[in-house]
């Protein structure tokens, strides 16, 4: 296949806004309106890299990235972050074959003191809830999730706080890169990662090593070997 076939990947980064809750971590979810993109799905503010985002002496993409997370986090719930303090949490990709992929940054920061606000447009509404209570949502159906989220969600969800959470991430070496590939399954469908068995043919009854998210109508499971 040529790159005419599958484009590259749009840059863009998204920022896990995190508190301490009562008696658990907390992480903000904002809700997409249907009209954009991953719309209808409850996720984390961000967005794609703008050019404004960019400068001619950044080491890596990774800076823009941070602009961005930072600038959609103000533009899309209020919440101010500083780039500087934005902990790398992963990277992901989409199957080359989705109409529009964004290579995305997934950075995690503690949110600032302030109110939520959303726009009412593309974000019309949002929620600090601990990740198992979204995930358990996921699978009441009362919530739709992306399958980079609901990881997302999972790998913070043995966190009791914001500074447990914040140097978990910290030491994540190297970061965990995600380039997802699909396969069907009855009644659902798999996504795996490097290290699966199962990735390279895209093959889920390959039998060795798992890393790889089981999507069925009964729920959701992450499975790591």
């Amino acid at each position: 296949m040529t790159d005419v076939d599958h484009p590259p990947a749009i840059p863009a980064a998204t920022v896990v806004l995190v508190r301490d809750g009562v008696s658990d971590l907390e992480v903000l979810m904002l809700h997409r309106t249907s009209k954009v993109a991953f719309g209808g799905m409850w996720v984390f503010p961000g967005g794609r890299v703008d050019d404004g985002d960019r400068r001619d002496d950044d080491a890596s993409d990774e800076a823009a990235a941070r602009r961005a997370a930072a600038r959609e986090s103000l533009e899309e719930c209020a919440l101010a972050v500083d780039p500087d303090n934005l902990v790398p949490f992963a990277h992901w990709v989409p199957p080359a074959i989705t109409p529009r992929r964004y290579a995305t940054w997934f950075f995690l920061a503690r949110a600032s003191a302030g109110d939520v606000a959303v726009d009412g447009g593309e974000i019309h509404d949002h929620a600090w809830l601990a990740p198992r209570e979204v995930m358990a949502r996921r699978d009441r159906g009362e919530v739709d999730l992306a399958p980079p989220t609901w990881v997302t969600l999972h790998d913070l969800s043995s966190h009791a706080d914001v500074d447990a959470a914040l140097a978990h991430a910290a030491q994540r070496s190297p970061l965990p890169r995600y380039e997802t590939r699909w396969a069907e399954i009855p009644g659902g469908a798999v996504a795996m990662w490097a290290g699966d068995a199962g990735y390279a043919s895209s093959q889920p009854d390959e039998v060795g090593l798992r890393h790889r998210l089981w999507m069925r109508p009964d729920g959701w499971r992450l499975e790591r070997t």
